[in-house]
């Protein structure tokens, strides 16, 4: 299906489209409209992560509700834990992520993280892609966050991180090693008062000598999705870390990274670590040259692997 068909078509082209991905990845039509999606990205992705329970599905309805009333268009990608049965969606963050169902400029697709430990499902880049040249902005909910939990750097431009007041989330977070990571650090619950002051104040102090890696300070908020306390300095920190991006050509070169990062880590999960040393050894790197489709490089490198 084209990206012209499902603008054209609305949610149910969309969720037929994402389905299709998921079925068959590798196919050619799946490929085509990767490498037509990738071309013209057109969406501020946000990525939402922080422990189970912390009150991130409330927050990205929130968000949701925020950038609908400022007359944005939003995709939803929520990762949920796996159902060991059948492999699907657990809690159905769909459910969780109260939207309009009937506004077409909201959509919401939930995924389930099966085995993978990055906090993201094996389809999350590709649903991503596809959305980013649909929407305004893209929201993306991980299952969680822990040490190995940082794959949402790797897909969002800006990544938010969320923390629970009285929980010890903010030492956990500065034990977990991801104090680099997030862009924007968001207590929740901020109506809880002076415990939310204190979470916040504990993670400021935590981040005082880092950065997210792009001259970028990180930014510490509280929020209460109950109330609204906090919502609109939050979508105005985001539309600032969105003109941080934009500014030097930092967004470019961010999603090219993201892109080299994508093309070595499905090569190592499909030919694994002696695929990638057999790459070098026939002549051949992964980098990927400026203004390259990373989906059509990829195809590349591992017809290579196969064929070599």
């Amino acid at each position: 299906m084209s990206l012209s068909a499902l603008r054209d078509g609305g949610k149910r082209a969309l969720a037929g489209a994402l389905a299709g991905l998921e079925r068959d990845p590798e196919g050619e039509a799946a490929q085509a409209l990767l490498d037509a999606a990738w071309r013209e990205p057109r969406a501020h992705v946000v990525g939402v992560t922080g422990p189970p329970g912390v009150g991130k599905s409330s927050l990205c309805a929130a968000l949701v509700a925020a950038w609908r009333k400022a007359g944005k268009t939003v995709g939803v990608i929520a990762v949920d834990p796996s159902s060991k049965s059948s492999g699907g969606a657990l809690l159905g963050d769909r459910v969780r992520i109260v939207h309009d169902s009937a506004d077409e400029g909201s959509f919401v697709r939930s995924m389930a993280a099966r085995d993978r430990l990055g906090g993201l499902a094996d389809q999350t880049l590709a649903a991503m892609v596809v959305m980013r040249a649909l929407f305004d902005r893209v929201l993306i909910e991980t299952v969680g966050v822990g040490q190995s939990e940082t794959d949402v750097a790797g897909v969002a431009d800006t990544v938010v991180f969320c923390v629970q007041p009285g929980s010890g989330d903010s030492l956990q977070f500065m034990k977990a090693g991801i104090v680099e990571i997030p862009h924007l650090i968001v207590v929740t619950k901020a109506d809880l008062g002076a415990a939310a002051e204190r979470a916040r104040a504990d993670v400021a102090g935590a981040l005082s000598l880092a950065t997210a890696g792009d001259d970028w300070l990180a930014r510490t908020l509280a929020v209460s999705s109950r109330n609204g306390e906090g919502m609109d300095k939050l979508v105005a920190a985001l539309e600032a870390h969105r003109a941080h991006l934009s500014a030097d050509n930092r967004l470019v070169v961010a999603r090219h990274r993201q892109s080299e990062g994508w093309i070595a880590e499905s090569l190592r999960d499909r030919f694994g670590r002696e695929g990638i040393a057999r790459l070098g050894r026939l002549g051949f790197d992964l980098t990927l040259p400026a203004g390259a489709q990373p989906f059509l490089r990829l195809r590349e490198l591992g017809a290579i692997l196969l064929n070599g």
